[in-house]
């Protein structure tokens, strides 16, 4: 089935995706959980009451019990998975995509990712296996829990500063508001709100902050009001994009930086990991702050997996992704929950975000690139051929390449035909003439 990805299941409804779909995936995901009760929640698209009636019905005709959320943001399905003991949960979300897209995001017993290769394929086979299958002869039960206090108080728990600061927050339509409404009247923040209200038709801009143009609202209102800072979330809020004072956007590797400081001062030390793709002067703020730091490759499925192996406290994305250890046993990325460190971080500091980081932007980066071929791996084995004398050449995810006065990853896309190039230098001139030298490399071997 093509709506099976590599971390999600995901496709335009009904096109791609259809209320049986729904109803197969319940099925088979109740199966591969094998027994306990599965947490359900679900965003705002219009598409989202069908596709949750036929999920649920098809997990409780395998004689699983549905734990139902409601209008959930994805971070609070996971915490739900763990609070309320769930054998594994499903959250009903396309993300940061369209409108005419919906999907389903799996995890197991303590929101452990269930991805391509830790049970999705396993779950799609299953899909074809059920489809003939009777009903279990006792249906499962459907209940109606709602955990969004318990939540506020678990995210809460991220920033022990309590910062009297003015802030512009743009949910853009998607779920963060779900968290964000009881969580704002237990913070001393004044708050500008933009598109708070869930409507997955997202009338105002699409709910992907990675998109500058998205931001262009949330900008404008920072400057305005005069705020201290300003965040953006995706669709279903396990990402955040946040600008400084004067509506300028912080990449997500030197954000990544920053709140590690305060979670490292918050645990007292720890390992933190951050992605390949991210500056140098990530690795260094986080030595710098008594951390440990440890490189770590794409993808929300492989972060887990290592903070669980490694021990680490804390790990954060180029993408905005920013994953923190609530318990021994929950792992989870988490924008809400950023969003509260942040303002626990500048409370603490008592300066302006443009002053702390501002020496972090001693480096140039490229910024990510995508360049559309057809044979990926043939184009990254080109260019690797051209750099074997580099001072270090990785494989952790795509192609790591790293020289003393610049470094490179080209790595390529999950789902897409795309190259994704992402280079930084100690000078600009350098930065971008060996941008030029690699994308001259790659146009000659695709």
């Amino acid at each position: 089935m093509s709506i099976f990805k590599a971390y999600d299941i995901r496709g335009v409804v009904p096109d791609e995706l259809t209320a049986h779909d729904a109803y197969r995936i319940g099925r088979a995901a109740a199966r591969f959980f094998a027994a306990g009760p599965v947490a359900v929640g679900r965003d705002a698209r219009t598409s989202s009451p069908e596709l949750f009636e036929a999920l649920a019905r098809g997990l409780r005709d395998e004689g699983a019990d549905v734990l139902d959320t409601g209008l959930v943001a994805t971070p609070m399905l996971y915490f739900a998975v763990e609070h309320l003991a769930a054998a594994g949960g499903i959250m009903l979300t396309a993300s940061h995509n369209p409108a005419q897209y919906n999907g389903f995001k799996i995890c197991r017993e303590h929101a452990i990712p269930v991805g391509e290769a830790t049970g999705l394929r396993e779950i799609e086979a299953l899909c074809a296996e059920v489809a003939a299958a009777a009903p279990a002869a006792v249906p499962g039960a459907l209940s109606r829990r709602d955990v969004s206090e318990a939540y506020v108080a678990h995210a809460l728990a991220v920033g022990p500063e309590r910062a009297r600061l003015h802030a512009v927050v743009d949910c853009g339509n998607g779920m963060a508001a779900a968290a964000l409404v009881p969580l704002l009247l237990r913070l001393p923040l004044r708050v500008e709100r933009l598109y708070f209200e869930p409507d997955g038709r997202f009338p105002n801009h699409p709910a992907d902050p990675l998109k500058l143009e998205n931001l262009a609202d949330l900008r404008a209102a920072v400057g305005a009001q005069g705020a201290d800072f300003g965040v953006a979330f995706d669709g279903d809020a396990d990402r955040a994009v946040f600008v400084d004072e004067a509506g300028e956007v912080i990449s997500g590797d030197l954000m990544t930086a920053l709140l590690a400081r305060g979670e490292l001062r918050r645990r007292g030390g720890g390992k933190v990991l951050y992605d390949l793709r991210s500056s140098w002067a990530t690795a260094e703020e986080i030595s710098a702050a008594g951390g440990e730091p440890e490189m770590c490759r794409v993808g929300h499925s492989f972060i887990k997996a290592q903070m669980r192996e490694t021990g680490a406290i804390f790990a954060g994305e180029l993408s905005g992704h920013y994953y923190f250890r609530f318990s021994d046993e929950l792992v989870a990325d988490d924008g809400i929950a950023a969003f509260v460190a942040l303002q626990s971080l500048l409370g603490a500091a008592g300066r302006k975000l443009s002053d702390l980081v501002a020496p972090l932007r001693r480096y140039h980066a490229s910024g990510e690139i995508n360049r559309r071929v057809k044979d990926p791996r043939r184009v990254i084995a080109a260019v690797e051929r051209q750099h074997l004398d580099a001072a270090e050449v990785s494989h952790l995810d795509g192609l790591l390449v790293r020289y003393p006065e610049w470094w490179f990853n080209l790595r390529a896309s999950n789902t897409e035909p795309l190259l994704r190039l992402n280079l930084e230098a100690k000078s600009e001139a350098r930065m971008l003439q060996e941008r030029d030298r690699l994308l001259a490399e790659m146009e000659r071997a695709t």
